[in-house]
């Protein structure tokens, strides 16, 4: 089956990032890879426990995926507004959790509340600098 998933890269705090968001979305991390499980990878010391890959499902089986980007790859990594995540939780009381706790050592943007188009709607930026958009189209 065909899908789609949003993929995420951080400094050094993938793991960190996705055991939290397991915690918030009652979920188990997938597929969990370090830089220096690659056969025949030259990583340094530094590098090797680094996360290479992981996955999470998150709403409506939506699968997360995160790398850590270590200076030592050559690669510029800058965090902010290129990527934004937006769930579509089934009920507003689903929206409050979901808020509540993505929000937990984050900056709440938009608090959960009724919007022009008729929606229930937050934005929030996590600790680790994803933001996301909640959207609930119930009025339950």
């Amino acid at each position: 089956m065909a899908e789609v998933s949003t993929y995420l890269n951080f400094r050094n705090e993938s793991e960190a990032a996705f055991r939290f968001y397991a915690s918030v979305f009652g979920t188990e991390m997938e597929g969990l890879m370090r830089h220096g499980d690659v056969p025949g990878a030259q990583v340094d010391d530094e590098t090797r426990d680094l996360v290479m890959n992981v996955a999470l499902r998150i709403l409506g089986g939506h699968l997360l995926m995160a790398s850590d980007i270590p200076p030592s790859m050559g690669r510029e990594l800058t965090p902010g507004n290129n990527v934004q995540i937006t769930l579509h939780p089934d009920t507003r009381g689903e929206a409050d959790q979901l808020f509540a706790g993505l929000s937990e050592g984050g900056t709440p943007v938009t608090p959960m509340q009724e919007m022009f188009w008729g929606d229930y709607y937050g934005e929030l930026t996590d600790r680790f600098g994803i933001h996301w958009l909640i959207n609930c189209s119930s009025r339950t």
